[in-house]
């Protein structure tokens, strides 16, 4: 008999075997089912409110974030949402129906007692199978076309906008994010382009700006006698305080006659007015800076026909940066032409409440802005995430150049195409594969749902569909506003295909993440130690607990100290 070895701290949980399996299965199954009534075009926003901040969003990332999830495997599917989100932007909902759809079909094959690695096998080979499909299923068009590229790049973001809060907008917000997308550089960098939010008016007021605008900054004395238009003004940008400090605040002078006091002030004053005179000099007609510029500066300025800003932010001053040309620069001395910027037009026009200061007719044009009007601060929050999400998927389209139909059609094409290649596989993966297939089904059956449509009728006439008729029966998918099926391709239903791609991928590795998981280690948790899983599952620190929904223990029980570790044949702490 083997004497009793202790490896793990007294008070230590631990965790293993099929149940535990069974638990972390029902933990993800139970977080899908929280945000899947948000899919589709017809799909419910969410409410989550926490400490006087609510938030109405039907976007999966959001929701994500702000679910305090403290259950270890249950925050898998949370990092699959965020990854999905930072990837492509959009189908961050679908990403995790799919991974509990995958998680709950292997669940009865667990508890037949098949092995966990033969499920996992089976899932990473009917995954490749289906990630060959959807390249063979891909429509693109040909190099050059520039209309056809141009209407498919404003369905891609009219569909990703169907499911938004907006989509009774999306024909006059697909164009401008079009425009805002072509505008940048080959890098593509999402970064260049500005989303402003403007409280009051309605939201067809929101307009594009072919160039650079940011709200006013924080002004000084004289700002009111400032020119506010200019045509092909020189842009100056700095990084250089402009103001003039009061004596003392820096430094300890000590002098021994009175009088010196005064030459030490003089000094003070022309150093400041050196900096400003060469910033006269270098002949440029707006100045902004990072840094504050002061009453001083500001009437120095107006005096002479100028206009400055101070404490423009970093994001805004790169893209005017971007847009202009002009560089910016840590001091003022040795200014020269090249390191300034320009534009035709520049002016400060009131928009709503506000006051923007715009630039436009920019020569580098590698950026952009929108402007986006609203009455309620929550319609203006859920209005940017959605056009944020259509600019990740308009870039993603022409980055890749392919697209497959949505409403879920290409699910039911891959899914059938998946039933088939089983046939062909001998032994307990053709189960596996079969599952896989049946987990794809969860896309058009939660668009069914969640519009109020009858799921049997509508996927057994998309099975029939997708069977019988081999040439167009790939481009059908749910029809959401006839309650049947159409052709969803041809009805401009359309979604890049590297969302799918990445969709399928992220699901199934947090599926065989979790069932690769045979035990879980709690270690105790220390005297005095904060409370865990806050600030941990959410990204933000912030949230409603998930305890709930997953079974009172079942969530809260098994993460605590510093965290939950699984072991396999070796010691911990």
């Amino acid at each position: 008999m083997r004497p009793q070895i202790i490896l793990l701290r007294d008070g230590t949980d631990t965790s293993q075997g099929k149940g535990q399996l069974i638990s972390n299965i029902n933990a993800c199954c139970a977080v899908a089912d929280v945000i899947r009534s948000t899919l589709g075009p017809c799909g419910m926003d969410k409410l989550i409110h926490d400490k006087g901040t609510a938030t109405i969003s039907n976007d999966g990332a959001e929701l994500m974030a702000l679910l305090d999830i403290v259950h270890p495997a249950a925050k898998t599917m949370v990092d699959i949402a965020q990854s999905q989100d930072a990837q492509i932007g959009d189908g961050t909902t679908t990403v995790v129906v799919i991974a509990a759809a995958l998680m709950n079909n292997a669940k009865q094959f667990v508890e037949d007692g098949m092995h966990p690695m033969i499920i996992i096998s089976g899932y990473r080979l009917a995954l490749r199978f289906a990630l060959a499909k959807i390249k063979e299923l891909a429509a693109g068009m040909a190099a050059g076309d520039g209309v056809g590229q141009r209407k498919l790049l404003e369905r891609c973001a009219m569909t990703s906008l169907n499911s938004k809060l907006i989509r009774g907008h999306r024909t006059f917000f697909g164009p401008m994010i079009v425009d805002a997308v072509t505008s940048l550089d080959k890098y593509m960098a999402l970064r260049l382009i500005g989303i402003k939010k403007v409280p009051g008016g309605s939201v067809t007021e929101s307009f594009l700006v072919r160039g650079v605008a940011f709200k006013k900054t924080f002004s000084y004395a004289g700002f009111e006698s400032m020119t506010k238009q200019y045509k092909n003004p020189k842009v100056l940008a700095l990084n250089v305080e402009l103001e003039l400090q009061s004596e003392g605040s820096n430094c300890q002078i000590r002098i021994e006659d009175p009088s010196m006091y005064q030459s030490i002030v003089d000094a003070e004053w022309k150093i400041i007015y050196d900096k400003l005179e060469k910033c006269v000099a270098s002949g440029a007609q707006i100045i902004l800076s990072r840094l504050p510029i002061g009453d001083l500066a500001t009437q120095y300025f107006a005096d002479r026909g100028l206009f400055c800003a101070g404490r423009v932010p970093d994001e805004d001053l790169e893209r005017v940066c971007k847009a202009t040309g002009s560089r910016v620069q840590t001091s003022v001395n040795g200014i020269t032409d090249d390191v300034l910027g320009t534009c035709e037009d520049f002016e400060e026009r009131q928009v709503g409440d506000e006051r923007y200061n715009i630039f436009t007719g920019c020569p580098q044009r590698h950026t952009s802005t929108i402007v986006l009007r609203g009455g309620a601060e929550q319609f203006l929050e859920e209005s940017h995430r959605s056009i944020w999400d259509a600019l990740n998927v308009v870039k993603r389209c022409i980055q890749s150049k392919t697209v497959v139909p949505g409403g879920g059609a290409i699910e039911m094409e891959v899914s059938r195409l998946l039933r088939e290649y089983a046939k062909t596989i001998a032994g307990k993966q053709q189960l596996v594969v079969q599952a896989f297939a049946k987990a794809l089904e969860v896309i058009p059956q939660q668009l069914c749902d969640n519009a109020g449509f009858d799921s049997t009728d509508v996927l057994n006439a998309l099975r029939k569909k997708h069977s019988t008729d081999l040439k167009n029966g790939a481009n059908y998918g749910v029809d959401i506003d006839n309650d049947g099926i159409c052709d969803t391709f041809a009805k401009y239903v359309w979604e890049p295909a590297t969302s799918k791609v990445n969709s399928y991928s992220s699901a199934t590795e947090a599926a065989t993440l979790v069932l690769s998981v045979d035990e879980t280690v709690r270690n105790p948790q220390s005297e005095g130690a904060p409370r865990p899983g806050r600030g941990r599952g959410g990204g933000r620190g912030r949230g409603m607990p998930m305890s709930a929904a997953m079974g009172g223990r079942g969530m809260r029980g098994m993460a605590g100290g510093r965290g939950v570790r699984a072991y396999r044949g070796r010691a911990g702490k």
